[in-house]
């Protein structure tokens, strides 16, 4: 999903030479593959997006796979850029790297001064590695090699491309399928994972691709007077933040649907909540543009065009 967009954007500033590979085409996991993908294509930027993500239960159910995937994909990818003589990173990271009980708003001191969220932890460990391990390229060969490694902290991310597996995928995508599904079987209800009281902050694909654009364009002036050596990355968020309850109603509004909305109590809710504090992005020239009521209504389309003939 983020890949893709950030495809789109750099189509429509112009750029041109993109590469950009398929899972089946490349094994990011695999260094002999990454290794003889950089020589081969010897890119000057690289823009590190690809991840294995999903929302509690896939996280819950494959921590494992979630922390070796994502530690592989990083130290191959930014370990062969570096080997290629690739000057400049753009990695991705979460908001899951802050503590779970952090003060809220997070800001990008909030990282490593706390427990993180249990039922994403592995994954949130493995992106504080990525965004260490290009702070340490940097450190080590800035001077060296001109080594200029960034890192971006989004919020939780929705729209055209998302996942929308009944059990893997994140809350916006999921809630869509179910209350979608919902409206087509004239179901009377819905039930939704734990008690809709944490709040979550969203922000639409789009924005989240024109943020890493403008952060990999930054001049390094700039980018050095907003951030340090050992705490670079930067948050990118909406700025506001919703209920998980009210988020339900809003797609269910999207959707049509008029049935009940149900909270089983049960299942776990995750962080009580996960508000960015992105002033320092505000501050070097980026804000978001897309409303979360104009966002879930591009996302349902996407998902009625991509997806629900599928079902």
């Amino acid at each position: 999903m983020v890949g893709s967009a950030i495809v789109r954007m750099l189509n429509g500033i112009g750029q041109k030479h993109l590469i950009t590979c398929s899972r089946s085409e490349l094994d990011l996991t695999n260094q002999a593959e990454v290794r003889t993908f950089f020589t081969s294509e010897k890119p000057d930027q690289v823009y590190l997006a690809a991840a294995k993500v999903g929302g509690i239960h896939a996280n819950n159910t494959y921590p494992a796979e979630f922390i070796y995937s994502n530690l592989m994909i990083e130290m191959n990818v930014i370990h062969e850029a570096w080997r290629m003589g690739v000057k400049k990173i753009l990695f991705l990271g979460s908001s899951c790297i802050y503590p779970k009980l952090a003060p809220q708003p997070m800001k990008e001191s909030a990282l490593l001064t706390g427990m993180l969220e249990p039922t994403n932890e592995p994954y949130a460990i493995a992106k504080i590695a990525g965004i260490k391990l290009c702070e340490s390229y940097n450190r080590q060969y800035g001077d060296s090699h001109g080594t200029d490694y960034r890192s971006v902290m989004p919020t939780n991310l929705y729209g055209p491309g998302d996942n929308y597996h009944p059990e893997n995928s994140h809350v916006i995508p999921a809630l869509i399928r179910r209350i979608h599904e919902a409206k087509t079987h004239d179901s009377r209800s819905v039930t939704i994972w734990g008690t809709g009281n944490p709040r979550r902050e969203f922000l639409y694909v789009d924005d989240m691709a024109a943020a890493c654009v403008h952060v990999m364009n930054l001049d390094q002036t700039s980018f050095a007077a907003h951030t340090h050596p050992m705490q670079s990355h930067i948050n990118v968020g909406f700025g506001d933040d919703i209920t998980i309850r009210e988020l339900a109603r809003s797609i269910a509004h999207t959707v049509g649907y008029n049935g009940e909305i149900n909270f089983d109590v049960s299942k776990p809710d995750g962080a009580p909540r996960k508000l960015m504090d992105s002033s320092c992005l505000n501050a070097l020239g980026w804000k978001a543009n897309v409303t979360l009521e104009n966002g879930l209504s591009l996302a349902y389309k996407d998902f009625l065009n991509t997806y629900a003939s599928h079902l």
